[in-house]
């Protein structure tokens, strides 16, 4: 039974408005972050849009002791925990940030809480592939991540969903799990298929169907096959898709964080411990990378927090010795 209170909006005027930290993103990154910070007592605010990348999925996989925890039992516990040493968390969105001497965080319901330092763990968006009923089964038997899932669906009659360059990349990883994989070529040209990616795919055991695919066929609440638009059916228990990741880096870019490209969007340049380009703000999680898992999130976090915990330490010894 989950024992933390959680402030909704309309008693946000009773929270205490200055933090040491504010962790904006209330997932795997920011709940370690915050219990880190909670255990150095700093006093620190999580603001929770209650948003979490993995909603879909009945459970996590690949971290220690934790493996097959349904995602949103994870989250309960880690806001147990935090409660323990007196990490406030409210159910909120921050919908803007300035910087003055400290940072003003502005909030959907009304608040501006103030912080020294500041944690963004916003994550990102999955966009799917606009395929009728991939986005109603998406969690279930229609899959990104074989990481995740590709051991419960292992041996199975895997498709793969052609959305762009690297789907080749995931039908070839997925083969791993199984040896019954079509790759659907849908919007991806065959002729945008290298010499060395057919090779691959021949090599592993990958077949190739080119033609757009319309939708999927759904039996009692279960997926059986893949239709194209040519009106051809084929037999498939589950599909892969690579989502369009987008990035939740409006905050950042409010701050004027400097951001790089990569083939999953745009992310804050950081340093090893997540600091980003703007003074006194890390970042942690899905917000700093397309990769990162449940697991990673979590370690993100801890590193992100230790790292703040020092460095109001020394701010701290600084301002007193200048005093």
């Amino acid at each position: 039974m989950e024992v933390v209170t959680v402030t909704q909006n309309k008693e946000n005027k009773d929270l205490t408005e200055t933090y040491d930290v504010v962790v904006v993103g209330g997932g795997a990154a920011g709940l370690s972050a915050a219990l880190v910070l909670g255990r150095a007592r700093l006093r620190t605010l999580v603001v929770d849009a209650g948003e979490p990348r993995n909603a879909p999925s009945d459970h996590m996989q690949g971290y220690l002791t934790r493996d097959g925890m349904p995602p949103a039992e994870f989250l309960a516990l880690g806001r147990e925990e935090i409660a323990r040493y007196g990490v406030e968390l409210v159910r909120d969105r921050a919908v803007g940030v300035t910087r003055g001497g400290d940072f003003a965080v502005e909030l959907a319901g009304g608040r501006t809480v103030r912080a020294r330092r500041l944690i963004v763990t916003t994550g990102l968006k999955d966009e799917l592939p606009a395929v009728p009923g991939v986005a109603e089964r998406f969690g279930r038997d229609v899959l990104h991540c074989p990481f995740c899932h590709g051991w419960e669906v292992r041996d199975e009659p895997f498709g793969v969903l052609a959305t762009g360059p690297l789907s080749v990349h995931q039908a070839l990883m997925v083969s791993r799990w199984s040896d019954d994989v079509t790759l659907f070529l849908h919007t991806v040209a065959e002729e945008e298929l290298s010499d060395d990616d057919l090779r691959r795919l021949a090599a592993a055991g990958v077949k190739v169907v080119p033609g757009e695919v319309a939708g999927l066929r759904v039996e009692d609440d279960r997926l059986t096959g893949v239709r194209l638009a040519d009106g051809t059916a084929h037999d498939r228990s589950v599909v892969f898709v690579g989502p369009k990741a987008v990035p939740r880096t409006g905050l950042m870019e409010r701050l004027g964080a400097e951001l790089q490209e990569t083939p999953f969007g745009a992310y804050p340049v950081v340093d090893p411990t997540g600091r980003t380009t703007v003074p006194g703000v890390w970042t942690a999680g899905n917000a700093m990378g397309f990769a990162e898992q449940v697991v990673h999130a979590a370690s993100g976090g801890y590193r992100a927090a230790a790292a703040i915990v020092g460095d109001l330490i020394m701010s701290d010894l600084d301002a007193a010795l200048s005093a």
